[in-house]
């Protein structure tokens, strides 16, 4: 899940094609052949391929239906599907990255003290959305050791990949990433990164391929990865706060009682004058 404030502050990259990054802010961004035959931005009502709708819920992809071979992270999409911050969309033979607006500067992470690592939260995990661990999760309420090795907590079976490439370590509310000097480092929300704190909703790639979110299922949502009550459709739509109701059992309840004392009146009626005849 997007970041709502974070809607405003988003970018697409052509990762391959000579192409300008495109910001995606509130609304509709239709991405097809434009008239000198590139893929680039043809407007809500053109040409396009897909669709990049975005509002507070996040960045939803619509795709045409005459649009081929369309994939997300290398699995294919038919219709529509919602994005994350780092997610890798092939149009037409083109990579798409949704990035944020600005790479964040990364903070000083603590002493590496392993040795004495301060305890995780099992409500906070590592969940696989590409990849040989698509679908798995790995709870971070200890260091998770990534590489190729046979020690390695998550595992990458390929020879080429460094046997310790980085240490994913829980410390209280913060998860950190750390660089184990084996290769090109790691992939962080679409930037290239060593180092890094992880934040719930971030989205890590070791070896171009293994994709992990940091999710947080049974944890209370901070101020950071809540979402506002209201929903908009669109950069027009207005949404107004429901008045305040009462449940519909409360509603009911009322003539649910009146029902039930018709009943014990009709039932009193019947044995008093069935008794008399």
């Amino acid at each position: 899940m997007i970041d709502f404030r974070a809607v405003n502050s988003l970018r697409l990259r052509f990762a391959n094609h000579p192409h300008p990054d495109l910001a995606l802010g509130p609304g509709v961004h239709g991405i097809g052949r434009t008239p000198d035959g590139t893929l680039g931005l043809v407007g809500e009502h053109g040409n396009a391929l897909v669709q990049f709708c975005v509002d507070r819920r996040g960045v939803w992809m619509k795709l045409d239906p005459k649009a081929r071979g369309v994939h997300i992270n290398g699995r294919p999409v038919r219709s529509m599907a919602m994005l994350r911050v780092g997610d890798a969309v092939y149009v037409d033979g083109i990579e798409l990255l949704l990035l944020a607006a600005h790479t964040p500067a990364i903070a000083k992470l603590p002493p590496n003290n392993i040795a004495g690592a301060v305890e995780g939260d099992q409500r906070i995990v590592l969940r696989g959305v590409g990849g040989q661990y698509h679908g798995r999760s790995f709870t971070l309420d200890r260091s998770r050791l990534v590489g190729s090795g046979s020690e390695c907590d998550i595992r990458i079976d390929d020879p080429a990949f460094a046997e310790r490439h980085a240490r994913i370590e829980p410390h209280g509310d913060l998860v950190l990433l750390r660089d184990l000097g084996g290769g090109e480092g790691s992939v962080v929300n679409g930037e290239p990164v060593r180092d890094a704190v992880l934040h719930v909703g971030d989205q890590v790639v070791f070896d171009a391929h293994q994709r992990f979110t940091i999710e947080s299922p049974g944890r209370p949502a901070s101020a950071r990865d809540a979402l506002p009550p209201a929903v908009e459709e669109g950069p027009a739509a207005v949404v107004h706060p429901r008045p305040a109701t009462l449940p519909q059992t409360a509603r009911r309840l009322p003539w649910l009682l009146l029902a039930a004392l018709l009943i014990a009146a009709g039932l009193s009626a019947l044995l008093l004058f069935g008794s008399s005849i």
